[in-house]
């Protein structure tokens, strides 16, 4: 059954959203999704602008010298979360070469304004790589998000072509850095498919997952956002995306989302509900 799209939500988180002067990844990067989430009121709000420093082949951020950090960004997404009455939020940000942590100390004011001023909300982030800087993952950690997660988008052999600026150990060795510094928090990944990518890599990059304890996985199909970015080479079945699922649980995640339409921030709170 397809969910039911309420569009008067909809319309009011997107009028919130302008009123608020915040983004959402939502919005920036075309989700398929958005209409549920917004007509559901929930939304994955995107800090630190709308402007990435890296040029990702798949990604439809725009992608530039961002404006400076704004110091009460925290307090208007506090205003955005209250309003939607959300009590589980998901925060991620274009990644911030330009800054010297990344962007860290910027999600930590986030997470801990938001902690202080409401009970018992609980907090995702969705964080770049900060460009390997351990104590910067460990400012963000030290603020107890609930899941800590960073996405691998793809196999390392396409990561020349299609994650341009980033590298696979790096990324992988964040995830693995969280589970040492904050075994008790949740760390979560996604992958795109549709690159050119083969199954056998698509497993061990979820075996490499596993090695370094990764809980939850997310598995979607790439739609290509427009002429300039990478174009599709596979448009992966219904069934394909069972058997990865299958395959996935098989190696010991415990939760994972594999559907055509699936992207990282999707259902968040229900993959921590089940576990």
């Amino acid at each position: 059954m397809k969910p039911v799209i309420q569009f008067s939500k909809l319309y009011e988180v997107k009028k919130l959203l302008r009123k608020t002067r915040l983004h959402t990844v939502c919005e920036e990067s075309m989700c398929p999704n958005i209409s549920e989430c917004f007509g559901n009121r929930t939304a994955t709000f995107m800090i630190m602008g709308n402007h990435c420093t890296r040029r990702c082949a798949f990604c439809n951020v725009e992608k530039g010298f961002p404006l400076p950090l704004d110091p009460q960004e925290p307090y208007r997404l506090l205003q955005a979360v209250k309003a939607l009455n959300l009590k589980y939020v998901v925060i991620t940000s274009p990644t911030r070469d330009d800054l010297p942590d990344g962007g860290a100390f910027h999600f930590a004011k986030c997470i801990r304004v938001l902690k202080e001023n409401i009970p018992d909300v609980k907090v995702e982030v969705l964080i770049p790589d900060f460009r390997g800087i351990k104590r910067a993952l460990e400012t963000v950690l030290r603020e107890e998000p609930v899941v800590l997660n960073h996405n691998l988008e793809t196999v390392p052999r396409l990561y020349p072509t299609v994650r341009i600026g980033a590298n696979y150990e790096r990324s992988l060795k964040i995830l693995k850095w969280s589970k040492e510094i904050a075994p008790h928090i949740y760390t979560k990944s996604a992958l795109i498919l549709g690159f050119g990518e083969k199954k056998e890599e698509l497993i061990k990059v979820m075996e490499d997952l596993r090695e370094v304890d990764c809980d939850f996985l997310v598995l979607g199909q790439y739609y290509q956002p427009s002429l300039k970015h990478h174009p599709v080479v596979k448009y992966y079945s219904e069934e394909e995306f069972k058997e990865l699922e299958e395959i996935a649980y098989s190696l010991g995640f415990k939760f994972v989302v594999a559907k055509p339409n699936a992207r990282s921030s999707y259902k968040a709170f229900e993959s921590l509900l089940k576990n």
